[in-house]
C-alpha cells in the first residue's frame, strides 16, 4: 500500500512545484517591470522549489541524499526572498520607476461618499 502512495505523492509535488514555477516564469516574462516581477515571482519560486525538493526527498526515501536536499531546502527558503529584496531595493536606489500610473490617491483628492456620510452624521 505505502509503495504506491509514495511515488504518487512524490510525482503530485513534483508537479505542482513544476506548475508554480511555470507560473513564476510566465510572469517574470509577461510584466512590465522589475517590481511586478518580482511581485510574481517572490514567493512562487520559495514554493516551487520547496515542493521539488519535498517530491525529490519523498522519491529518495530515508537516504543521504534526503538529508542533503533538507540543508538545500532551508538553504533556499532563506536566500530566496534576501535575494528578491536585494533586487528590488537596487532597483529602488538605481531610480527605477514603476511602468503605468499609480493607483494610490492624491492628497487633493475629494473623499469618498462613504466618508460624506460620516461627516454629515
Amino acid at each position: 500500500m505505502i509503495d504506491t502512495v509514495i511515488p504518487i505523492l512524490s510525482s503530485l509535488c513534483l508537479f505542482i512545484g513544476i506548475v508554480a514555477l511555470l507560473i513564476g516564469s510566465i510572469g517574470l516574462l509577461r510584466l512590465p517591470d522589475v517590481y511586478s516581477r518580482m511581485h510574481a515571482v517572490g514567493m512562487v519560486d520559495t514554493a516551487g522549489v520547496g515542493f521539488l525538493i519535498l517530491g525529490m526527498m519523498l522519491h529518495a526515501g530515508l537516504t543521504l541524499v534526503t538529508v542533503k536536499l533538507v540543508f538545500i531546502g532551508i538553504f533556499l527558503f532563506f536566500t530566496s526572498p534576501i535575494a528578491g529584496h536585494a533586487v528590488v531595493q537596487a532597483a529602488y536606489k538605481f531610480g527605477v520607476k514603476p511602468e503605468g500610473e499609480s493607483k494610490l490617491p492624491s492628497k487633493s483628492s475629494t473623499p469618498t461618499r462613504s466618508a460624506k456620510k460620516s461627516k454629515a452624521k
